[in-house]
């Protein structure tokens, strides 16, 4: 068998970066938990034709099928597709449990999804993200678009990364605005804002003409507003100021002015208003979010979302939502690149427990078996090998500390300092820096 080759866009992280992407995901949970959100997990495929409903998406889908399946491809109930993101699944499980759910619901979800683009730095077709969610039936209050700048921010606080900027818009502001300058495809005319960051100002103008019919003042007009930005409600003052008025235009300025002002209070400079962020997901219908983790701006957002009004409905009942979700892989993979984030050490284990002779190993089982009833991760030595040899296998894999049995009592090293005490399996406890593995940005011990 040939030497097996790594397929792009699928990571597989080392022991030690599994450990990193646990402890990310610990504290993610946590706080989300902090907020009420309860844990819920969704199937990994859905029909195509749900996946494809909302949004330029097709390129994206991965097809499931049998290997004999069919060659002329897959129909009906058979067109399954690898969901592609948490948020279509979850508008489907919504309608599906409608009446035992209590509303507003509130869930988060962590799980793999999958995407058929080029992969590059920070850019995968299996990766994870940790979505956060409310819904409601009918009505959903803007205050829940406030609130997921607050629940994200503290999220990424508490965790050993750069600092994070949440830019935020609203579909409304765009859409009202280009409604108030005459321009009717308003999906256009934001996909194409969408793209302003790649292809420049001179590219949208061209994709606004072509795209959204848009004349050269038109277009503009549309370059104008996305060129606003500001910490705080000043941006409002900037939008008036353009001279366009609609009853939707001044709706999503009153939604953004109340979102920038709740995170300001909650965390100053957390949020920034960014009219120039777009979402190119159709299904966006308020408040929209992007991230930019401080010194990783060229990579793009870490963690987006905004609110949606009519991704679930069933007949006359609607039921509107806002989430957000945080890329877990795309935000670690950028790290780990950089060689930003540290393990103290690359496996679980605290001690390892020498073994004097094999017909010992017993005693020495005995032993980790008291330190794992409290809490202490412990393995045994593999071989009845000399202690220094053994003590040198406890070097290579990181564990700190090594027990040694003995008929008169037992001791316990540290093996870099090399202090050796006498220690009793029922009451000894490591200090709580070496109890388990420190996660930390490169460079501080951890």
């Amino acid at each position: 068998m040939s030497k097996p080759t790594p397929i792009s866009g699928f990571p597989e992280w080392t022991p030690a970066q599994r450990m990193i992407e646990q402890f990310v995901l610990d504290r993610i949970r946590a706080t989300f938990e902090l907020y009420g959100f309860a844990p819920l997990e969704t199937r990994s495929v859905e029909p195509l034709d749900q996946l494809l409903r909302k949004g330029d998406t097709a390129k994206e889908v991965y097809l499931l099928r049998r290997l004999q399946a069919d060659t002329d491809g897959p129909a009906g109930d058979d067109a399954l597709g690898l969901h592609f993101d948490l948020t279509v699944p979850f508008a489907r499980y919504v309608l599906e449990n409608a009446g035992k759910l209590q509303f507003p619901f509130r869930r988060y979800q962590i799980q793999k999804v999958w995407r058929g683009e080029r992969p590059q730095e920070g850019r995968y077709r299996e990766f994870l993200q940790a979505d956060i969610d409310i819904v409601d039936r009918d009505t959903l209050p803007a205050h829940y678009e406030a609130e997921m700048p607050l629940v994200i921010g503290d999220a990424l606080r508490s965790l050993p990364i750069p600092p994070v900027r949440i830019q935020v818009n609203n579909r409304k502001i765009c859409e009202g605005f280009y409604r108030g300058i005459g321009l009717t495809d308003a999906e256009a005319a934001l996909r194409a804002v969408d793209k302003l960051d790649k292809i420049g100002p001179a590219g949208v103008t061209e994709l606004l003409a072509s795209t959204a019919g848009a004349s050269e003042a038109q277009a503009k007009a549309v370059l104008s507003l996305a060129e606003i930005s500001a910490p705080d409600a000043s941006f409002a003052d900037a939008v008036r100021g353009l001279g366009v008025s609609d009853p939707l235009l001044d709706e999503g300025v009153a939604e953004l002015t109340a979102v920038v002002e709740t995170a300001a209070a909650h965390a100053p400079g957390l949020c920034v208003a960014d009219l120039r962020i777009a979402r190119g997901l159709d299904y966006y219908t308020g408040t929209v979010y992007e991230t930019q983790m401080i010194g990783y701006e060229r990579f793009g957002s870490i963690c987006s979302g905004g609110r949606y009004d009519n991704l679930a409905s069933s007949g006359n009942v609607r039921f509107p939502g806002v989430g957000i979700s945080i890329g877990v892989t795309r935000l670690l993979g950028l790290l780990f690149g950089a060689e930003a984030l540290s393990v103290s050490r690359s496996v679980p284990t605290c001690v390892l427990v020498a073994v004097t002779a094999e017909e010992d190993r017993a005693a020495s089982d005995a032993v980790a078996a008291a330190l794992r009833s409290r809490g202490v991760p412990t393995e045994v030595s593999p071989s009845a090998a000399k202690f220094g040899k053994q003590i040198r296998y406890a070097e290579r894999r990181g564990i700190p500390y090594v027990w040694f049995p003995g008929a008169d009592g037992d001791e316990v090293k540290d093996i870099r300092s090399g202090e050796q005490v006498p220690a009793s399996a029922g009451e000894w406890t490591p200090p709580r820096a070496d109890l388990k593995p420190l996660v930390g940005p490169a460079g501080t011990g951890a």
